[in-house]
């Protein structure tokens, strides 16, 4: 075997310190982006923003399917006003003037309405009409309640309707006591 072929130029100082730093700096220099790049993602998510979303999605995952509502059934009922009715039913739809209803204070809209009457439009709230539910959707709203929502409606839309006169609250069971009774008055 010859040494021809094991000769090997003579590596210079200067040449073995620029390798030497050529091939730490450049590894070196991709460390350093790769962990400025994880921080920079780490630090824009804060940890109450993750807890707040977590918790606001474990609430949407187990919120309960539907509610209990307990009320006495001896208590007397008394009717919502037309502006309650339309904030608690009818904004819904005519709010916005979904399914071609008419938008709340929209006059040209609800010109052609007024024009068929009071009654005829109470009878469309109560039955239903076109894609309007009867009653709205609230089979719990009495015929009082609906004729005043009806009338606050037409009336922000240029009627003068007048709404049902509210009805007096029954009277109490004979043997029931009076709920606010004065106290007696003290002996001398």
């Amino acid at each position: 075997m010859s040494d021809e072929h094991a000769k090997m130029t003579k590596t210079t100082p200067q040449q073995f310190f620029f390798a030497l730093w050529g091939g730490l700096f450049a590894p070196l220099f991709a460390i350093l982006l790769i962990v400025g790049l994880v921080a920079k993602i780490q630090g824009s998510h804060s940890h109450e923003e993750s807890m707040a979303y977590n918790d606001a999605a474990v609430e949407e995952r187990i919120h309960p399917v539907g509610e209990i509502s307990l009320a006495d059934p001896n208590a007397v009922h008394v009717d919502k006003t037309g502006a309650e009715v339309f904030a608690a039913v009818c904004i819904g739809c005519h709010g916005t003037g979904a399914l071609g209803s008419p938008k709340y204070q929209d006059k040209s809209a609800w010109g052609p309405r007024i024009k068929q009457g009071y009654d005829t439009l109470i009878q469309h709230a109560l039955s239903g009409i076109r894609q309007m539910p009867a009653r709205g959707g609230n089979p719990d709203l009495t015929d009082t309640e609906i004729a005043n929502a009806v009338a606050f409606m037409a009336n922000a839309g240029g009627a003068k309707f007048t709404p049902p006169e509210a009805k007096a609250p029954a009277a109490a069971p004979a043997g029931a006591a009076p709920a606010a009774a004065a106290p007696a008055p003290a002996a001398k």
